[in-house]
């Protein structure tokens, strides 16, 4: 945390099937600064998820209360189940100067760009576009039809990579991590976030 500075938003996206829920649980780890912002969604939990770790499971009824009461500072649906991060998990976390991570699709990611400029996007590429597929079907987490959705979906989510500050392609798990560490490590760092550091020293010099 920068003195005087509200906190930083890491927005990762990625298709799925790219890791990037496992390289943002990797990179929390690594660094203890970062909090992760917690989705709601209405589907239901998959084996070894946890409500309020991993997302907030709400019923489709609570999630449209939430949209109309305009709680959501984005949301979108996929795959016939709505998924959406939601304004007071972030504001609170940010005016309290703590980083926060946030994992979404490119859609949501363009909203948030929109709504918090100051925040660093990150898109996740896989090595090979078969090498994604073949991630997919190993899964075996999805019926083969949604596999076939995710693979068109993906190709769509790729096409938007360019749009993001930084991209990174997975290849070697461990690698992809240190590089996440390291882009949030700079952004901490620059000079516009140091400004006030640099005005204490000199008010004491003077």
């Amino acid at each position: 945390m920068t003195q005087g500075q509200p906190g930083l938003l890491y927005v990762v996206s990625g298709a799925s099937g790219t890791g990037k829920t496992s390289l943002c649980k990797a990179l929390r780890e690594k660094d203890p600064r970062l909090y992760f912002s917690v989705s709601y969604t209405t589907r239901p939990p998959r084996k070894g998820e946890k409500g309020g770790r991993d997302y907030c499971f709400v019923s489709p009824e609570t999630f449209r209360a939430m949209i109309n009461n305009n709680e959501f500072v984005e949301w979108a649906e996929i795959y016939g189940h709505r998924y959406g991060t939601a304004f007071s998990s972030i504001e609170k976390t940010v005016a309290r100067g703590l980083d926060l991570l946030l994992d979404v699709d490119s859609q949501g990611a363009q909203r948030l760009k929109e709504k918090y400029p100051e925040g660093v996007s990150i898109f996740i590429l896989p090595p090979s576009f078969e090498e994604l597929e073949a991630r997919l079907r190993k899964r075996n987490t999805d019926a083969p039809e949604i596999i076939e959705k995710r693979i068109n979906r993906a190709r769509q989510e790729i096409a938007q990579a360019i749009k993001y500050d930084y991209i990174v392609v997975n290849e070697t798990f461990g690698e992809t991590v240190r590089v996440l560490h390291g882009i949030s490590l700079a952004e901490r760092y620059r000079a516009k976030r140091m400004e006030h550091n640099v005005s204490v020293l000199r008010s004491c010099s003077q």
